[in-house]
């Protein structure tokens, strides 16, 4: 398990968490099938993932799947669960030889046992990998994880292993999906939309947010990079007044 480091505020972000936005309409464009969107989205992860050394972000966290997306269609639900199964089939060897660590964040109790047990191999296969390490979020929610961290948190108050009158703001993150993380530098949401979604809502109380048009299977590395390009160029204050 890689270990959380403070994140440098200096440069460029360390640590990018990405609203993968868009699948549907970029397909709906071209009078395809949504799945067809989400096939080219899939795709180009990959090639996200592979700019993240040069540009010096040790930690990539994309939206894979909310708690939400079980209202759409039933077929493009399934769809997307299979797509799931297919890029870890298809990537479990490259993302080991390319020293990606992956980790999965999200309630995974409603996920297919199939699904979760290829979930538990790819992060025991790349556990030791250290270049980059690639959070994917499925069945993930910012309200369902700090729920479900309460409720642990709770537990533990409870069982008598946690004195309530030592809880701070530092004590609820320990208990979140993301506790060995760093929070995000910098959160990136394509396609146009300027909302977070309820996607890691404690951990970017002071990220900086970008808000693309471009729609996700059509975001390169070139445009990746000049976003975090950007990112050198903002003032992060973190709530303090710079003299």
């Amino acid at each position: 398990m890689v270990k959380s480091r403070p994140i440098d505020t200096d440069g460029g972000p360390r640590h990018v968490a990405i609203i993968m936005d868009g699948n549907g309409r970029w397909a709906t464009q071209r009078g395809r099938p949504r799945l067809f969107g989400h096939q080219a989205g899939a795709r180009r992860v990959r090639e996200i993932v592979e700019a993240c050394p040069e540009l010096g972000v040790d930690y990539l966290t994309v939206f894979a799947f909310s708690t939400e997306n079980w209202k759409r269609t039933q077929s493009e639900v399934a769809g997307l669960m299979n797509l799931f199964r297919r890029y870890i089939t298809r990537e479990a060897k490259a993302l080991k030889a390319n020293d990606v660590c992956v980790r999965f964040i999200g309630d995974r109790v409603r996920l297919d046992k199939k699904l979760v047990s290829m979930m538990d191999e790819l992060e025991a296969l790349t556990a030791h990998c250290q270049t980059v390490n690639l959070t994917i979020a499925i069945n993930y929610g910012g309200r369902d994880e700090v729920a479900r961290a309460t409720k642990r948190l709770a537990k533990d108050v409870a069982d008598g292993k946690l004195d309530p009158d030592a809880v701070d703001e530092e004590t609820l993150p320990r208990y979140l999906d993301t506790c060995v993380l760093p929070d995000p530098d910098l959160v990136i949401r394509t396609s146009g939309e300027a909302r977070i979604s309820n996607f890691l809502l404690w951990q970017s109380a002071y990220s900086e947010y970008e808000f693309i048009d471009t729609l996700w299977p059509d975001f390169t590395a070139a445009e990746f990079k000049s976003v975090v390009g950007g990112f050198g160029t903002r003032e992060r204050r973190f709530g303090a007044v710079v003299a």
